[in-house]
C-alpha cells in the first residue's frame, strides 16, 4: 500500500500547532480528507478482537451522543492485520435507535474510520497511526481505549474525553475497580515503582484507556522510540511517564470495573512482566535526571463517581507461585547473587525453607529487590533480557505472599497494603539514587 507524509498544516487547534511528518495510508489519508476537521477523536488498537469490539464500537457511538452531541466526532479502528473480520465488526456495528439508549433524538452523524498501521508490529504503532489522525483532523481532545473490553460504556468517553475538552487537561489516565488479585505486576511494581520516580500517583500508569489533548498528541509524535521495544511492548506506561515528565497536566478519570480476560498471576505473566518491567526500566534511563531529584509523590486530580462494583472471581494458584520460586532459588541463584545486595541475596534464600502456609516476602526485601533488579539493568550486569526473566520467580514469590496476606481481606484493605508498599518504595528511593552512579 501506497503512504505519503501527513502533510504539515498551518493551523492552529486547541492551542497545538499541528504539523507533523508520519507517514499514513494513502487510503486512510483519503477518507480523512473527506471527513474533514473533527473536534472529538477516539481510537481502537485492534488485533483479532471480533469477539468484544462490536461491543465497544457501540459504547463510543453512544457516548459520542450522549455527552458530545454538538461536536464533529470520529472513531478510528488502527488494525494490526486481524484475520476474524475485525474491520468489518467496526465498520458494521450500530445503535438501531438512539432514542432507546439516550432518551433523545437521533445525533449527528458519527464519522468512523478503519485503517491498518505501518511499522513495528505492536500497540505503539498502532496509537502511533491514532495520534497522527488526530493530529491531521485537527482534533481537540482524543481518547484511545482497548478492543477487548466487556465493561466500557457511555462515560467512559465522556471521562476521558472531558477532561481535556472542558479543563485544559492533557492527559487522563483511568482509575478501576478491579479484582484484588488482577493487576499484579501493577500492584507491585509498575505503579508503586512509577509513582515513587516521578512524584505522581497515577493509579493506573498501564491502564490502555488514556485521553489526550492535541498538544500532548504532538508531542508523543515527536519521541524518537518508535523503532524501539518501549513502543512496541512498553506504550502506556511509555505514555503515562512521558506526559509526567513532559510537565503536562496529568488527571485520572473513576471509570468503575475493567473486565476482560484477566488472568491467575502465577500463569502466563513471565512475558507482560519483562515487556512491562523492562520498559519502565528504559524510561529510567532516559529521565534519570528527573527522577533523581524527586523526593515525594502527590495525588493528581480526580474526575467521576467512585462506587462499589461487583468482580468476577479469580482462581490463584498460590501453589505453583510458590513451585517456581523455590525453583528460582535453586536454579538462578548465580544470578541473583550478581544481581542482589549480599544481605538481600541471603535473606531470599532464606525465604525457600519456608512452609508455604507461613510464607512472607517482607515488603522492604521486595523493594530493595526491585531497585537492585534496576541498578543491574542499568550497570548491564547481565544480559538485560536475561536479568527481566531472572525476576520473574520474585515477582511470583511475592505475589504468592500478597495473596496469603490478603485472602480475606476486603478491597478497601487491599488497598491500604498496596499504599504501605508504595510508601515503602519512596521511603527506600535513596537506596536506588545513591547507587546509581556508582
Amino acid at each position: 500500500m501506497m503512504l505519503r507524509s501527513v502533510q504539515a498544516v498551518d493551523r492552529k487547534r486547541g492551542g497545538a500547532s499541528v504539523s507533523d511528518a508520519t507517514p499514513l495510508p494513502e487510503s486512510l489519508l483519503e477518507k480523512l480528507a473527506e471527513i474533514g476537521e473533527v473536534d472529538v477523536l477516539v481510537g481502537i488498537p485492534s488485533f483479532n478482537n471480533a469477539a468484544t469490539i462490536g461491543h465497544v464500537v457501540r459504547a463510543i457511538q453512544a457516548g459520542f451522543a450522549k455527552y458530545f452531541p454538538g461536536e464533529r466526532t470520529l472513531l478510528i479502528d488502527s488494525d494490526g492485520g486481524s484475520a476474524d473480520g475485525t474491520p468489518e465488526v467496526v465498520r458494521t456495528a450500530f445503535i438501531g435507535d438512539f432514542q432507546t439508549v439516550l432518551a433523545t433524538a437521533s445525533p449527528r452523524a458519527v464519522h468512523r474510520v478503519t485503517s491498518p498501521y505501518h511499522g513495528v508490529p505492536g500497540k505503539g504503532s498502532a496509537l502511533r497511526t491514532v495520534f497522527a489522525a488526530a493530529q491531521h483532523v485537527g482534533a481537540r481532545a482524543c481518547a484511545v481505549v482497548d478492543a477487548d473490553l466487556r465493561s466500557i460504556t457511555p462515560e467512559w468517553i465522556d471521562l476521558l474525553v472531558s477532561p481535556v475538552l472542558h479543563y485544559g487537561y492533557d492527559f487522563v489516565a483511568p482509575l478501576y475497580r478491579r479484582h484484588k488479585y488482577d493487576g499484579t505486576i501493577t500492584n507491585s511494581i509498575v505503579y508503586p515503582l512509577t509513582r515513587a520516580l516521578y512524584g505522581r500517583r497515577v493509579r493506573q500508569p498501564i491502564g490502555g484507556e488514556f485521553g489526550f489533548s492535541a498538544a500532548l498528541a504532538q508531542h508523543f509524535l515527536k519521541q524518537p522510540v518508535w523503532d524501539s521495544e518501549v513502543a512496541r511492548f512498553g506504550v502506556d506506561i511509555w505514555m503515562t511517564t512521558t506526559a509526567i515528565t513532559g510537565g503536562f497536566r496529568v488527571c485520572q478519570s473513576f471509570l468503575g470495573a475493567k473486565i476482560h480476560d484477566a488472568k491467575d498471576p502465577g500463569v502466563d505473566l513471565a512475558a507482560m512482566l519483562t515487556q512491562v518491567v523492562g520498559a519502565v526500566f528504559l524510561l529510567m534511563e532516559t529521565h534519570a535526571a528527573q527522577w533523581r531529584q524527586v523526593k515525594e509523590s502527590a495525588p493528581v486530580p480526580e474526575f467521576g463517581f467512585e462506587y462499589t462494583v461487583g468482580l468476577e472471581p479469580l482462581r490463584v494458584n498460590v501453589e505453583r507461585m510458590l513451585g517456581i520460586f523455590a525453583a528460582g532459588v535453586r536454579e538462578l541463584g548465580s544470578v541473583w547473587e550478581r544481581v542482589l545486595a549480599a544481605e538481600t541475596f541471603a535473606q531470599v534464600q532464606t525465604l525457600a525453607v519456608v512452609p508455604p502456609e507461613a510464607f512472607r516476602f517482607p515488603t522492604d526485601l521486595w523493594v530493595r529487590s526491585v531497585y537492585d533488579f534496576a541498578l543491574a539493568h542499568h550497570r548491564k550486569t547481565i544480559n538485560r533480557d536475561h536479568l527481566l526473566k531472572a525476576l520473574t520467580p520474585l515477582y511470583l514469590g511475592r505475589t504468592a505472599s500478597f495473596v496469603l496476606e490478603t485472602t480475606k481481606a476486603d478491597a478497601t484493605a487491599v488497598e491500604e497494603v498496596i499504599e504501605e508498599l508504595c510508601l515503602e518504595y519512596e521511603r527506600m528511593k535513596p537506596y536506588l539514587v545513591e547507587r546509581w552512579e556508582v
